[in-house]
């Protein structure tokens, strides 16, 4: 398996990388069998089994940031992108109804069945339908021949990554697509070049898919309509959520498995339900396999949660969530349905109707936000590395507090 589908593997995947993560920088760009120069804990992380604050904590405390940075930028990127996704979530909107008219295209489904005629991209393809996961320089090679040498619509292709990706997420899988196509960036999008491909495909890999590389020798950019880049509004978000009414439940998601290490983890819950957003797996038509990851992940939750807060969980994966939370509320007598807020997509855009469905049996619905990103989402107004900066600092400011608070009660070494 890729990445495991429960906290405990997730942070033993996590202290075993660790000690490699100085390497990192150096050898994160290789794309080999097995992909030992990366953590592959990108599903735990972007469906919160681990959250970002615990890898990154767990790598600063064996290293210095200096040695490890580009390892943390990789880790906040995916962050950086759901906070600038929050400030515009008309983005994702619009990526949808595109996505929605567009026609069946027979290419499209040849190269997701692995047969577009190039060994290269053949590969890859296979390799996504098979594992739910791709290397991140694969993933930006494919994209960019999908988009500038095979024209297809980077709304297809980005439904296909987020189809049967395990860490496919609205925000870093669609904005990626959007940068790799030229409409996020003005000026800039990514094309596939053959020097690179062989620079960086294993010696193996680049002997078995020798065929199909000349196809990237000179690639052309698709020019960008105009209209791909109009200003968007940077919307305000609610920064504190009302209390909830006793009896409250606690509602665990796909989005943020951890509950129990944010503030919600601290409170006392009448009853708990786990449940699975169905509908949209439905929607997207996600593969067994990915249905079978994330019902694993929500499991885990629920048994996580009864140990936490010592009461049985519902744990619901067959059912649409608005149903089965409905029934699960009014079952409890609950006034108040208490979750963390999850990010632009899917979920997000199936509140309102949970929401109204709830309201009219009195109950309220009730989204706290971790700390954490309600302090990183104002520092996504631009570009990523503005954003990195500046969390760059606050890290290197909780280090040397870190650092401080030990020598202050360590014991001394010649008392």
């Amino acid at each position: 398996m890729v990445c495991p589908a429960s906290r405990v593997a997730a942070k033993q995947r996590l202290a075993a990388f660790v000690p490699l993560a100085e390497d990192y920088a150096r050898d994160r760009n290789y794309v080999m069998p097995g992909h030992p120069a990366v953590s592959r804990l990108s599903p735990a992380i972007r469906h919160r089994l681990i959250t970002e604050e615990e890898v990154v904590s767990a790598v600063l405390r064996a290293h210095p940031l200096g040695g490890v940075e580009k390892f943390v930028q990789e880790v906040y990127w995916r962050r950086y992108w759901k906070s600038w996704l929050a400030h515009r979530p008309d983005i994702w909107a619009e990526f949808v109804r595109d996505l929605d008219a567009l026609p069946k295209n027979p290419v499209v489904q040849q190269v997701e069945g692995a047969q577009s005629g190039n060994r290269v991209i053949d590969h890859f393809a296979a390799e996504l339908v098979a594992t739910g996961y791709l290397h991140n320089h694969a993933r930006m090679w494919f994209a960019g021949w999908w988009v500038h040498q095979a024209r297809l619509p980077w709304q297809s292709g980005a439904a296909f990554f987020y189809r049967h990706l395990l860490d496919g997420d609205p925000a870093a899988n669609t904005l990626s697509w959007r940068w790799v196509a030229g409409w996020q960036t003005p000026g800039k999008s990514y094309l596939t070049r053959r020097d690179n491909l062989e620079k960086y495909l294993a010696p193996q890999l680049r002997e078995s898919l020798a065929e199909g590389l000349a196809a990237f020798t000179d690639p052309q950019a698709l020019p960008v309509p105009s209209a791909a880049r109009p200003p968007v509004p940077r919307l305000a978000l609610p920064p504190h959520p009302p209390g909830p009414v006793d009896p409250a439940g606690l509602w665990v998601h796909e989005e943020d498995l951890a509950v129990e290490t944010s503030a919600l983890g601290e409170r006392t819950w009448a009853a708990i339900a786990v449940t699975a957003n169905v509908a949209a797996w439905d929607r997207w038509q996600f593969p067994n396999a990915k249905r079978q990851w994330i019902s694993d992940a929500l499991r885990d939750a629920g048994s996580r949660a009864e140990s936490v807060w010592r009461s049985p969980a519902l744990v619901d994966t067959s059912r649409p969530h608005l149903a089965a939370l409905l029934d699960w509320a009014r079952s409890q007598r609950l006034r108040s349905v208490v979750a963390l807020r999850p990010d632009v997509g899917p979920l997000q855009d199936s509140l309102p109707s949970l929401e109204a469905g709830l309201a009219s049996q009195g109950i309220r619905l009730v989204l706290w936000d971790r700390p954490e990103d309600l302090r990183l989402r104002p520092l996504a107004t631009g570009g990523f590395f503005p954003f990195w900066e500046r969390l760059r600092k606050q890290l290197l400011t909780r280090a040397e507090k870190n650092e401080s608070s030990s020598l202050a009660f360590s014991p001394a070494s010649n008392a």
